[in-house]
This record gives C-alpha cells, structure tokens and sequence, in this order.
C-alpha cells in the first residue's frame, strides 16, 4: 500500500479536501503514485492526517468522479492508468539542454494582411456602443434571425448599391461571423461541386473550400485575370474570383473579362461564379470598380464581402448576397444555421455605418493608406532598375518583380538579415510556379507608420543589390 506524506496548511483558504485532493492528483500525474498502487483507506488517511474521515471521503469523491483512482469493493482505493493523458516530461525529455527557439522577433513586418489599428474610431465607436446599450433591448440577448438581423442587412443592401454597384434587396443579405464561416454556408448551399480557383490566389480560401469537399482545380491568369477558355477546358461549374482586386496579384478585371465571365456562368443552369470583394473599399487613382455582381442579369453571382479590412479584423462580420433564385432554393437549408453574430454587435454596426460615421472612417483611411504607399513607393523608386512596382493602384500591398538575377528565397534571406519580413509570391501558388514568371515579392503596408516603412525600404534598397 502506498504511504502519502501530505503537509497540510491549516492556515490556507483551501479547504483541507482540496488539499489532499490536488496532492494526490499531482503525483499520480507526475507518475510518484504508479498505476494500480492501492492508496491508504479513508479511514487510515484520515487518522494520520488527524482530520475527520469525511474531509478524506471529499478528497477521495473528486478524485473518483475524475477518474483518478478506482475503487474496488471490499478492497480499497487504487490508482487508475492515465500516462498516455497526462505524464509530464522530464527535463531530459523537453531537451531542457537546448535552449527553445524563439519567434523571431521582426523589427519591419511587410505582412499584406492586417489594418492600420491607430485608426480604428475608438471614441467613436465607444459612443455608438453606449448608445446602442442604453435601451433596455432584452430581444437583442435571444437568438435573433439566422440570416441576421433585419436592419443591418437593410443598411447593407442599401450600401452596396450606392457603393459597389451591387443589386439586392434585404431578403438576399445572410451575414455571418467572417468570411470562413460564409464560405462553409456557400458549400451548405451549393453540395459538391468542382470549383475553380486562380493561381497564385487566397489559399486560406482554397484551404477552406477543400476540407468542405470541393473538388478543386486551377485556373491561369494573366493581365485580366481568369481565362474563361482554361476555366471552360477545366470542367468547373462554380468559379471563384476576385474581379475588383485580385489577391495577392493586384489585377484589377477590365469589364470585357468580367462580362465574359458572366457569360461562361449563363450557359448552364448549375454554373455559379463567387465574387469575393475583399477590400474594394481601399482605391486610390479614379472611382472604385462597380461589382461584378451589378452587371449579373442572370443571378449567376455569390457576392462576398466583409468589415474586417475596413474596420478591423475583430468585428467579424461579413455578408453575403445570394442570387434569387438560389436564395428561393436554400432558404429552407439557411433556416438550420444560427447567427454566428452577437445580436448586439450587428446593431452596433448598423448605427455605425446609418450615422455616417462609417463612410467618414473609409475616407480617412484611404487618406492614410494613400499617404503610406507614397511613402513606401517613393523609397521602391530607387529599385526601379531592378524591380518593376504592379498593383498600386488599390488594396494595401504591392508586388515588386524583380530583374536582377535575384531569386525569391535570396531576396527574403537578404531582408532577413536586416530583420525585415517579406512575403514571397510563390507562397500563395497552388501549384507549380508559372513558367516565365520572374521572382516576386508581396509587401503590405497597413500595419506600419510612414516612417517605418521608409526606413525599411531605404535598408532593402541596399541589401536587394
């Protein structure tokens, strides 16, 4: 039988059951108390502890209902088996003799996802909220409609149509806790399908798309975008795309592709073309892109769009805007979906953008932006012998392509040794590199101030030749 030497601190705010419980569980944990050891009888433990047999039953009960130790009648209390959940490693075993890498900690960060955070409207969005919590509004604290609530899908419908240029009305509005969750619900709706995607594109969107059981296939790009006659030659029936500001190449589709895409998606009843309009908000030479989704006279058109780069990731609404006809389809299956968006944060959100405080926040950011990439690309200049700047004209990141003999993984060690993080673009290939194609790298610029970003491109200037 197995001796326990427990200290018990009568002084302690932990009742002395606990005690004796945590005791025992840390050494069964740490494999001191083995498997099948009998441990000593309530009533013995109880004696040489000199507390009362109950506090030992307490102690013994918690370690029971946990699945600790067994008991086993007319026998006693006897350790269970639980290594494979819970032995803890030796100091040997953590290879405590070598030291554990870090993260690396960047001094300039390129990264192309992610917001300016300094300009989030905190006062102004603290108001909103106060405002929006002020009515006692018990309703907003049940389930709401599983499409969302009506007001903020009104709101939103309204915006787009004076903003992107799309036509819908509220019924065809489902909001969702970001784009992930949206695309699960697109895959809900559509079944199984072969979808095609560019390449390079959004891999986390194609990541998604794979585990909900798409069969998936690329598609080349090349100055417009998709080529429908590739798209065609593939099989696909759906087609995901980025018209407005393709990720992460930059491309802008000019309308003669747009309406040949459209064109491919009428042809066949069951042909659907998802128009992901990520951060169309964000364009800084002339007006921004009408949607593809405007010019859809066939409701052909899964439309996409969210909050989280023009307000901030953590809001995590999107939206989604489903053609009629397929709304008429799938509204029985939206109907087993709950809102996957508070109640209150929608109302928040709806405040925000119908008070005008939404549209002010989208000018100043764009001002911010604008004056970031000046700043960024005025520094580029001094590479323009060696590198060619593509996509500038809206979104926040650039590419550079390079000339100079240079490959991808040398200009990235290059920046590396400076501390500088840079975002090659065969990261977001789905397959092999397009042949031809010469090394290229992403370089975001939201995240960082103006000044930051000149001192980091004035170092890759040095380093790069």
């Amino acid at each position: 039988m197995r001796e326990l030497t427990i200290n018990l601190n009568l002084k302690a705010e932990t009742p002395l059951y606990e005690q004796i419980y945590h005791y025992i569980k840390q050494d069964i944990q740490d494999q001191k108390i083995l498997a099948g050891e009998k441990l000593p009888s309530s009533r013995a433990l109880s004696r040489y502890l000199e507390v009362s047999r109950s506090t030992v039953d307490l102690a013994y009960g918690q370690l029971l209902s946990e699945g600790y130790v067994e008991s086993i009648p007319c026998k006693g209390y006897y350790a269970c088996q639980i290594e494979g959940l819970y032995h803890l490693k030796t100091g040997a075993d953590r290879g405590e003799s070598e030291p554990k890498t870090e993260e690396k900690r960047w001094k300039y960060d390129f990264t192309p996802n992610g917001i300016d955070l300094d300009g989030f409207p905190y006062g102004v969005w603290r108001k909103v909220t106060r405002n929006v919590l002020l009515d006692d509004r018990k309703e907003l604290f049940q389930l709401g409609d599983p499409k969302g609530e009506w007001e903020l899908r009104e709101t939103i419908s309204r915006y787009l149509h004076q903003a992107r240029g799309v036509n819908c009305r509220p019924e065809q509005v489902v909001l969702g806790a970001g784009n992930d969750y949206l695309m699960m619900l697109i895959a809900a709706i559509l079944g199984k399908r072969k979808l095609a995607m560019e390449s390079p594109t959004y891999k986390h969107a194609y990541g998604i798309f794979e585990k909900m059981g798409f069969e998936l296939c690329t598609v080349p790009v090349d100055a417009s975008g998709m080529r429908v006659d590739e798209l065609t030659a593939s099989g696909a029936d759906v087609a995901y795309v980025m018209p407005s500001h393709q990720y992460p190449l930059g491309i802008v589709m000019p309308i003669k592709r747009r309406l040949e895409l459209l064109k491919w998606a009428a042809e066949k009843e069951d042909r659907y073309l998802i128009e992901d309009d990520y951060d169309s908000e964000f364009r800084y030479r002339g007006k921004p892109i009408p949607a593809l989704q405007g010019a859809d006279q066939a409701g052909k058109v899964i439309y996409i769009g969210t909050f989280s780069k023009s307000i901030a990731p953590a809001i995590r609404i999107s939206y989604l805007v489903l053609p009629e006809q397929l709304l008429a389809t799938c509204e029985p299956e939206l109907q087993r979906f709950s809102s996957t968006v508070s109640r209150i944060d929608q109302m928040i959100l709806n405040s925000f953008i119908k008070e005008g405080h939404y549209e002010r926040h989208l000018n100043r950011m764009r001002a911010i932006y604008g004056h970031k990439q000046e700043s960024l690309v005025g520094e580029l200049k001094k590479l323009s012998d060696i590198c060619s700047i593509r996509g500038e004209d809206a979104g926040v990141h650039l590419l550079l392509e390079f000339r100079n003999g240079l490959t991808e993984a040398e200009l990235i060690r290059r920046a590396e040794a400076e501390s500088i993080r840079v975002y090659p673009l065969s990261e977001y290939s789905i397959d092999a590199t397009a042949p031809g194609r010469r090394p290229t790298i992403l370089l975001g610029y939201a995240t960082m101030t103006e000044k930051e970003l000149r001192e980091a491109a004035e170092r890759l200037a040095e380093v790069w030749r």
